[in-house]
C-alpha cells in the first residue's frame, strides 16, 4: 500500500510566547491534520558554568508532518497562505512534499564503501531518493555506477586549475537540479565559494569524531595519539574545513591491539552508517541549522 503523502513544515524563529498555537491554529483553521509535530526551544549560550542566558537570545525550533489531502490547497498556496505568518514571527522555514523525491548527486573519489552503500540503499529503496549523476575526480568507479543505470561525470581536478573543475561540477549539478551534494569519501577540498553558493546542500562524511583529528589521515592520528575510541561525522560542508554543522556521529571502542589497518576498517564500517543516517534526516527535513549547531528532530 502506498504511503499517505504529507507535507513537512520545519522552522526556527526568535521564541517568544503562543508560537505552537499560532501556526498550529493557522494548520487546523484550514481543515489540516497533523500526523507528526516535535519542538525545542533553545534558550541561548551559556554565560558560565551554572547560568543560562534567558533573555532575549533564546530561539525556536519545530518540525510539524500535515496529512496533504486534509488541506484545500496545493503547497504553492500554502507557501502563499502561510508567508504573512512566518514573517509576523520572524521564521526561517521551509515545507516540502513527500511525493516529490529529493535529487542527490554523489561525489567520490576512489574510496568505494560510502559510494556502494548508498547505491545499495537507493536500489533497495530504503533511501527513497533520485540519484541523477555520480561525479568523481578519478574514472575508478565508472563501470559500477554505469552499471547501476546511473550517468558517471569524470571531473578530474588538477592542481593548477581547481577553478575549472568546481565549475564544470556546479554546471553538472545545476544541470540535473540537484537537491543535495552527498561527498562520499570525496578526496578534495571545496572552494569557500562553492561552498556557499550550496550552502547547507552539501553533505560529508569525516572519518572522525569531529572536532578531533581535523583533515586527512585522522586513523594515523588517532593511532599516534593512543585513543581508545574512534568515529566518524557527518557533516554540513561550509569553508571552514571539517568545522560545518554536524548532523550525526558515531563511535567504536578500540584498544591496544589495533592496527591502522584494523582502525581503518572498524571505520569503514561506522562512516556508511553515519552518512547514511545523517543524509536520511536531512531529506526528512528533521535538520534545523542554527549558527553553527544543529537541532535534530529523530
Amino acid at each position: 500500500m502506498a504511503a499517505k503523502r504529507f507535507y513537512t513544515l520545519s522552522a526556527s524563529c526568535p521564541d517568544q510566547i503562543g508560537i505552537i498555537a499560532r501556526v498550529a491554529g493557522f494548520i487546523a483553521g484550514h481543515g489540516g491534520w497533523i500526523l507528526e509535530s516535535s519542538y525545542h526551544a533553545d534558550a541561548g549560550d551559556d554565560d558560565d558554568l551554572g547560568s543560562k542566558d534567558t533573555g532575549s537570545g533564546g530561539r525556536y525550533f519545530m518540525r510539524m508532518q500535515v496529512k496533504a489531502d486534509s488541506l484545500p490547497f496545493h503547497l504553492a498556496e500554502f507557501r502563499e497562505r502561510f508567508r504573512p505568518l512566518a514573517e509576523e514571527l520572524s521564521m526561517i522555514w521551509r515545507i516540502s512534499d513527500s511525493a516529490v523525491k529529493r535529487r542527490v548527486v554523489i561525489l567520490v573519489s576512489t574510496q568505494e564503501h560510502c559510494l556502494y552503500d548508498l547505491l545499495a540503499r537507493w536500489q533497495s529503496r530504503e533511501l527513497d531518493i533520485e540519484i541523477p549523476c555520480v561525479v568523481s575526480n578519478h574514472d575508478t568507479f565508472k563501470s559500477f555506477v554505469e552499471w547501476h543505470g546511473i550517468p558517471f561525470h569524470h571531473v578530474p581536478v588538477p592542481a593548477d586549475n581547481k577553478p575549472a573543475a568546481f565549475a564544470e561540477i556546479a554546471r553538472l549539478y545545476d544541470e540535473v537540479r540537484g537537491d543535495t551534494m552527498v561527498l562520499a569519501r570525496y578526496m578534495q577540498i571545496l572552494p569557500a565559494d562553492f561552498c556557499a553558493r550550496y550552502s547547507g546542500e552539501i553533505i560529508n562524511i569525516h572519518h572522525s569524531f569531529l572536532p578531533s583529528f581535523v583533515g586527512a589521515r585522522p586513523y594515523h592520528q588517532a593511532y599516534r595519539r593512543g585513543v581508545k575510541l574512534i568515529g566518524a561525522t557527518c557533516h554540513y560542508v561550509t569553508a571552514d574545513l571539517d568545522q560545518g554543522p554536524i548532523i550525526e556521529q558515531d563511535v567504536i571502542r578500540i584498544d591496544h591491539s589495533d592496527s591502522i589497518d584494523d582502525m581503518v576498517r572498524y571505520g569503514k564500517d561506522i562512516e556508511k552508517a553515519v552518512l547514511a543516517r545523517g543524509l536520511r534526516y536531512h531529506l526528512e527535513d528533521r535538520v534545523l541549522v542554527h549558527a553553527n549547531k544543529t537541532v535534530i528532530f529523530r
